[in-house]
């Protein structure tokens, strides 16, 4: 007596179309993540302007001169007290000169503290600096 025998299929799982979407799905997490640069130790409050620009984004991020308070003044997150300022951005000026600097001064920091800044900045001989704002609440 002969039986019939089925032959046996091979299966396989399709993997084309399991690297299609796994293809997708990377592609979408690379686009929806946020790139974060690097946050600044002190939390700074930047005062709030009418008139202020938007500047064209330069070919190298600027060396960024933070000022908090009378005693948290840093560059490039490196604290610096207010008598080696000068000093200071000098060097960094010899290390990187290709990079601008930047004040990005708290709305609660001194005045003259912010005055003795800019006179370390010109000692430096550093005469143009932009300085960070950020726009009114309403207006983009």
């Amino acid at each position: 007596m002969q039986f019939y025998t089925r032959k046996r299929r091979n299966l396989f799982v399709n993997v084309v179309s399991l690297i299609d979407i796994l293809a997708i799905l990377l592609i979408f997490f690379i686009v929806t993540t946020t790139f974060r640069k690097k946050q600044p130790q002190v939390q700074i409050n930047l005062p709030e302007s009418k008139e202020a620009e938007s500047a064209p984004a330069p070919s190298t991020e600027p060396v960024v001169l933070r000022v908090k308070n009378g005693d948290q003044i840093s560059l490039d997150d490196k604290p610096v007290a207010l008598d080696q300022l000068a000093a200071a951005i000098q060097a960094s000026r010899e290390a990187h000169p290709q990079r601008g600097i930047a004040l990005q001064a708290d709305r609660e920091a001194p005045f003259g503290v912010v005055v003795k800044v800019l006179d370390a900045l010109k000692q430096a001989g550093i005469q143009d600096v932009p300085a960070f704002t950020q726009p009114e609440p309403g207006k983009p």
